[in-house]
């Protein structure tokens, strides 16, 4: 059983609650809040728990996902209050509405506050889990998660909305290569080209011989790949308008093998460097750091970790080959790590090092310079 009782502030004990240790308030100093609000937010209602200094539930129960029925609910108790939530979908609507009326919003991280509490909760119920969140909350030991600033949120949906757009264009690609498994014979030819729906691979396209059904899925492919591109060029043009004055979009875009689109990915997803201490964090938080597993004195390192911001991981694990055609000293790095590591492994070390050297550009706001491949390359620094 797991409890948090080892963790509460001395300010506070303990009482049950559905097989957990749950802080409750002693009465012997004020809290710095008189209100404390845990919110279970859902698609289409939120479960509130209002609790008083010493963990009395004043009001509990379900309302609608607008701002005035909630503003109603909470309404006696707004005055010095401040609200916790998970950071689970869409959780930007809901922390919009209770930071108009709070004077404080935490944002939950839902993986570390699950395994601190509410997973391992003998019963699991919306009002349970929003008081779990509330007296966590009230004991100061939520562990939270970052809220992007609005800039970092607009630029971000604009991102994904391009990548929605390019792996949609991807799934309708390989669907016209499937076709080619039907006709061996004719699309040896095509299979060997570089560029298939281009302007000639598309007049190879046209000559193919096919059944009639197979033409037409081949014709509305290529459309709907136009009409794709037309979408990503639309898409393109938003992300531009959102990023045109960042600075460290520009800056990014100095590295080798980051171009216009993972320069502006990088910059959304990292938005305040000055919130990691070292570039060990950074790669922490990318996943860009190896497993481990220690026992006996003895410590083995596995497979880079699943956790972590799989857009920046993706990021700068797909930077890593254009940035060793360019860099002379990533593809020394490259080849030397290659030979006895493996291929795979070479490659999310390099990716490694251009998120050191993101680190290190953002955080001193400094442009990348290059340097002699023969030169011994460090993790730890590339500029000058």
């Amino acid at each position: 059983m797991i409890t948090v009782e080892a963790r509460v502030h001395p300010l506070v004990a303990s009482r049950p609650l559905n097989g957990l240790l749950i802080p409750i308030g002693n009465g012997d100093a004020p809290m710095s809040y008189d209100y404390h609000i845990g919110v279970d937010y859902h698609k289409a209602y939120t479960h509130l728990v209002v609790q008083d200094s010493g963990g009395k539930v004043l009001r509990s129960g379900k309302v609608k996902n607008d701002p005035q029925s909630l503003a109603g609910f909470l309404t006696p108790y707004l005055e010095n209050s401040h609200a916790v939530m998970e950071a689970s979908r869409n959780w930007t609507v809901m922390y919009d509405w209770l930071d108009e009326l709070c004077d404080d919003v935490v944002l939950a991280h839902p993986l570390k506050v699950k395994v601190k509490a509410i997973a391992d909760a003998k019963i699991k119920t919306d009002k349970i889990d929003a008081t779990i969140l509330a007296h966590l909350l009230r004991a100061d030991l939520i562990p939270e998660s970052y809220v992007p600033t609005d800039a970092a949120r607009e630029l971000r949906q604009a991102l994904r909305e391009r990548i929605f757009f390019v792996r949609l264009r991807t799934m309708v690609k390989n669907r016209v290569v499937t076709i080619f498994d039907r006709y061996p014979t004719q699309t040896r030819a095509l299979r060997e080209m570089t560029d298939l729906f281009g302007k000639a691979g598309r007049g190879q396209l046209e000559l193919l011989c096919v059944s009639v059904i197979d033409r037409e899925h081949i014709d509305r492919a290529i459309a709907f790949i136009d009409d794709i591109n037309q979408k990503i060029r639309e898409a393109e043009k938003t992300i531009r308008r959102f990023s045109k004055d960042n600075a460290d979009v520009k800056r990014l875009k100095t590295i080798p093998g980051i171009g216009e689109f993972f320069a502006r990915l990088i910059a959304a997803e990292i938005d305040d460097i000055s919130r990691f201490r070292s570039a060990k964090k950074l790669a922490a938080y990318a996943g860009l750091v190896p497993s481990t597993y220690a026992s006996g004195g003895k410590c083995w390192n596995g497979r880079i970790i699943k956790a972590g911001n799989k857009w920046l991981r993706w990021a700068f694990v797909e930077a890593a080959a254009p940035a060793m055609r360019a860099e002379p000293a990533l593809k020394f790095d490259y080849e030397r790590l290659k030979a006895t590591k493996g291929a795979n492994r070479a490659k999310v070390v390099v990716a490694r090092k251009l998120l050191t050297i993101a680190f290190q550009m953002l955080r001193d706001k400094r442009d990348y310079e290059r340097r002699d491949a023969l030169e011994q390359l460090s993790t730890s620094s590339r500029l000058s």
